[in-house]
């Protein structure tokens, strides 16, 4: 099926009598007859339902979905994206171990690597995505277990070079995790370009409506945990947790999702909540015919910025001249998504004024939903740091972040008229 179908068609199949849309399964529990069955689904030796925080069936088909939309093996639903990018990486670093990541991505993210998995003696080095592979190659260490990147950054809307990340990757047996959440796999499926392990935010686009917080975990099945054994045991040797089963034999391609769920899942519990489950399948069918509006409506928006002459800068991959216009051409090709960042002249009091002005477009630190809305960093989410240490973290003081919604274009352009008007 084209990915058009997929929206739609995959996931859930119902059978003869079932009910057409996937059900809401609010059940904590489900029953069975003998103790026996009970403990193989505990040993994992069966497949099955027992418990919410392992599985779930309205989260195994929004998962199957959009596993499938990406063209992977196997996936799960987290709480947050949050939770989805820490399980990610978790999954395969233990304490004494070291990753790599993009300097560029999202803030949240960032201090999670940077400094909540640092206190659990995982020490991630953050390296300039657009260095050439033979700097980049200087960063991997011997207990270097991933490299971790955003197909296009939040909040700087740069364009991650694919190829280049998945050579360092598997030249040192490391697999290659991308948080594919702006792009959605409507704009972009990079396990097609030798990304081995996909992550989502559920509460952007999937979702579309910003009602849902949730994640998601894809695995491309393609990575050989065995033929990097020493470097990934929590994959390739017993875990006593389970009687000494062993998730790369036992599993094959699907070894890196049971273990996240079996082991990772059990323990930390951030289950996505049923009703979650049940928004993002919804969200998903409708995901492609929003994404060319989405696409569609920020690049006349990107055009009409970059033309008017108060704004200092545009950055949208889009746009014919940007730094990162190849790429997006290369891996983007249907278009990026519906954010963009710009500056405006006279920096961080004319950026406030500007939006205080505005009429429609929203000022929320959501992103990518239905409904226009903007961000200045340095006025919110990095109001703490000056103007020094915002350039230090990749993000101009007078940056705002805007992401274009549903709306009619030409009105989204009449209200940033009016509202550069008034400054």
């Amino acid at each position: 099926m084209n990915i058009d179908t997929k929206c739609v068609q995959s996931g859930y199949r119902p059978g003869n009598g079932e009910p057409r849309q996937l059900p809401i399964y609010q059940s904590t529990t489900w029953k069975y007859s003998t103790s026996e069955e009970m403990g193989k689904l505990f040993d994992l030796e069966a497949s099955g339902y027992f418990y919410t925080r392992l599985q779930n069936p309205t989260n195994d088909g929004a998962a199957s979905k959009l596993c499938e939309m990406e063209g992977g093996v196997a996936a799960m639903l987290t709480s947050s994206g949050q939770a989805a990018n820490f399980y990610a990486v978790f999954n395969i670093c233990e304490c004494g171990d070291h990753f790599i990541s993009s300097s560029s991505i999202y803030g949240g993210t960032y201090n999670l690597f940077g400094v909540s998995m640092k206190k659990m003696g995982i020490e991630c080095t953050f390296v300039d995505q657009d260095l050439p592979l033979e700097e980049l190659q200087k960063y991997i260490r011997p207990n270097t277990k991933c490299i971790f990147g955003e197909t296009i950054t939040n909040p700087t809307c740069t364009v991650l070079d694919f190829d280049k990340f998945a050579k360092l990757a598997h030249n040192n047996g490391i697999p290659l995790i991308v948080d594919n959440t702006f792009a959605t796999p409507i704009n972009c499926r990079p396990i097609e370009h030798g990304v081995d392990i996909v992550t989502h935010s559920t509460t952007k686009y999937i979702d579309g409506h910003a009602s849902s917080v949730g994640g998601a975990i894809i695995d491309s099945g393609n990575f050989d945990w065995m033929a990097s054994a020493d470097k990934f045991p929590g994959l390739t040797t017993p875990d006593e947790s389970y009687h000494g089963l062993t998730y790369a034999t036992a599993f094959g391609k699907g070894a890196y999702i049971t273990k996240a769920t079996a082991q990772l899942m059990r323990d930390f519990g951030s289950i996505q909540a049923p009703q979650n489950a049940y928004y993002v399948q919804i969200g998903l069918e409708s995901l492609s015919a929003r994404m060319e509006r989405h696409c569609r409506n920020a690049k006349k928006v990107a055009e009409f910025l970059a033309n008017n002459d108060k704004i200092a800068w545009v950055h949208y991959s889009d746009l014919e001249g940007d730094k990162y216009h190849d790429l997006q051409l290369k891996y983007l090709p249907k278009g990026s998504c519906g954010v963009m960042c710009f500056g405006i002249k006279g920096g961080r009091e004319q950026s406030i004024r500007f939006m205080d002005s505005l009429k429609l477009i929203s000022i929320v630190t959501h992103v990518a939903d239905a409904k226009t809305c903007l961000l200045h960093p340095a006025s919110h989410t990095h109001r703490q740091l000056t103007d020094d240490q915002l350039r230090e973290a990749g993000v101009a003081p007078d940056l705002i972040r805007l992401s274009i919604g549903l709306e009619d274009a030409d009105d989204l352009i009449e209200d940033i008229k009016q509202a550069l008007d008034k400054i």
